[in-house]
């Protein structure tokens, strides 16, 4: 135990700047949407205990819009509001308004009515009776509902990285995808701490008397710009341009931190999803990203993938790992999986890529008519031998080769399958194999050998250059620590890469990694 925490800590103190940058955006981003939504929901709070027939309406919209998932909420505000801090600030906002409008409706009309009938009989105006009646004893209840949207916004915040607005996700979700806890503890723990602190400074305001809270509330909206601009602090690095990376390939050697240590490059970077990573980079909101070498979005985008002139990415041949027991549970799964064995290479992945990512196919009918024009597929037989459970990570490649192993299995054995598709990054599709969740899924030798193994830069410098010593040693590692097995390579290379729009690396000839490096110590 002792030496798991001075793990973390040590790993908290080597990221502390980094650390550092991320908590401010956290509490900047929580700060500027709590703002506005005290700035709108107070008011249409208050307007409803005066209009009440309109207070189903709103309070019901305020509700519903708390029940869309936060990601596909972040998704939508993508259209129109594009990436960064301003799609994540208006998703924020909205979450945090349904407590700060219920509970300052709630507060208002709980106020005793002969207590205003008094306020009136004196001559107060209907204003007076709301600022110096109403509202004053309806704050520990409005308090509270700012309470609850304080803590629901720190902890969705976290999920702002992925459309690159920073905050702690960027650690939570690069260890997810990284199999690495420490640097999942290293972002969870902090936003945990602050929804705790900030739940806790609400809580001892609520319970202050009326005096005191009345001088707080003067002072409120100061505290609030002043957390709000908290997000600003973080300092914009000179670079000319912009890259935009996944949170795995920010923490891997086979990434980022190759790119700084073998390159030396040095890039205004944010963290993004690679969902609308490609998309960022087409509409110039991104001049360099991190991606795949088969990813059908290279050719709907006009990308240019630069050359890796130093060779910091190995290579990243996939193939299915199953578990052992598996394979002498279904004695006919081996052989039916490897029936893909060197049918697909790189473009032709990229080609089925293209299909979902771009022309939206599903990856049923791409990997039906795949199997169909190799001549493969066959009709389900309906067997009833026992159940194969297969998974995937979240990306639509991993989803086309699910669906092929699945058609396969039916079509070939008297084997059922079960899919467990879109179970996030590595750590998470890899736990679930060999916590015996699932027999098997698609993983790349790279991924193996860098993000499971972790192998050593000694180990990895002797193997990446070929592809044949990277298979073996990750197979046979393998076998050897979890029991499980690799099998044939299906035949293409899912390489990390470096991206550019084609045209603007031409204007700046700018076609390896190293001209990128020059170029930008140029500027």
């Amino acid at each position: 135990m002792n030496e798991q925490q001075q793990t973390l800590w040590q790993f908290m103190a080597q990221q502390a700047d980094k650390l550092a940058v991320q908590t401010l955006q956290h509490v900047g981003l929580t700060f500027i949407s709590l703002l506005i939504a005290v700035l709108i929901g107070l008011p249409l709070g208050i307007y409803i205990t005066r209009r009440k027939n309109f207070s189903g309406l709103v309070l019901g919209i305020a509700g519903v819009l708390q029940t869309i998932p936060s990601i596909a909420l972040l998704g939508f505000m993508i259209p129109l509001l594009g990436i960064g801090a301003k799609p994540a600030i208006v998703a924020l906002l909205l979450y945090a308004l349904l407590p700060i409008i219920r509970n300052t409706y709630t507060g208002i009309i709980g106020v005793d009515a002969s207590v205003k009938e008094a306020a009136l009989a004196m001559g107060m105006s209907k204003w007076q009776v709301l600022f110096k009646v109403e509202l004053p004893l309806a704050m520990p209840v409005i308090l509270a509902g700012i309470r609850t949207a304080t803590v629901i916004n720190v902890g969705v915040a976290t999920l702002a990285s992925y459309i690159a607005a920073g905050g702690l996700g960027e650690f939570i979700f690069g260890g997810i995808s990284l199999n690495n806890t420490n640097m999942i503890l290293a972002g969870a723990i902090p936003a945990a701490l602050l929804a705790v602190v900030f739940d806790f400074l609400l809580s001892m305001l609520q319970k202050l008397n009326f005096k005191k809270v009345k001088g707080a509330v003067k002072i409120a909206p100061v505290l609030l710009v002043l957390l709000s601009g908290m997000y600003f602090i973080p300092s914009a690095y000179g670079s000319k341009l912009t890259a935009g990376f996944t949170p795995e390939f920010m923490g891997r050697q086979d990434g980022n931190l190759g790119l700084q240590s073998k390159y030396g490059l040095k890039i205004h970077t944010i963290v993004i999803s690679d969902a609308v990573m490609y998309k960022a980079a087409q509409e110039k909101e991104l001049d360099v990203i991190s991606g795949y070498s088969t990813d059908g979005r290279l050719k709907a985008y006009d990308l240019v993938v630069l050359d890796d002139d130093k060779k910091i990415f190995p290579p990243y041949y996939a193939a299915p790992v199953v578990r052992e027991d598996a394979l002498r549970k279904f004695p006919e799964l081996e052989k039916t999986l490897n029936l893909l064995s060197g049918l697909i290479n790189d473009s032709v992945m990229t080609v089925l890529n293209y299909q979902t990512d771009y022309l939206h196919r599903s990856p049923e009918r791409v990997a039906k008519d795949f199997l169909e024009a190799k001549k493969l597929y066959r009709a389900d037989r309906g067997g009833n031998a026992g159940v194969v459970r297969i998974g995937s990570k979240i990306f639509g490649e991993q989803y086309i080769l699910a669906s092929m192993y699945t058609m396969l299995i039916k079509g070939y054995t008297n084997y059922n399958v079960a899919t467990k598709t879109g179970l996030g990054g590595t750590k998470i599709v890899f736990d679930a194999l060999t916590n015996d969740q699932i027999d098997l899924y698609p993983e790349y030798t790279g991924t193996g050998l860098l993000a499971i193994l972790q192998a050593s830069p000694k180990t990895v410098t002797q193997l990446q250059a070929s592809k044949d010593s990277t298979y073996n040693y990750v197979a046979r590692e393998f076998t050897k620590r979890y029991q499980l097995k690799w099998l044939k390579p299906i035949g293409f290379n899912n390489a990390y890469a470096l991206m550019m729009r084609e045209k603007q690396a031409k204007e700046l000839r700018i076609k390896t990694i190293s001209d990128l490096k020059r170029y930008l110590d140029s500027k």
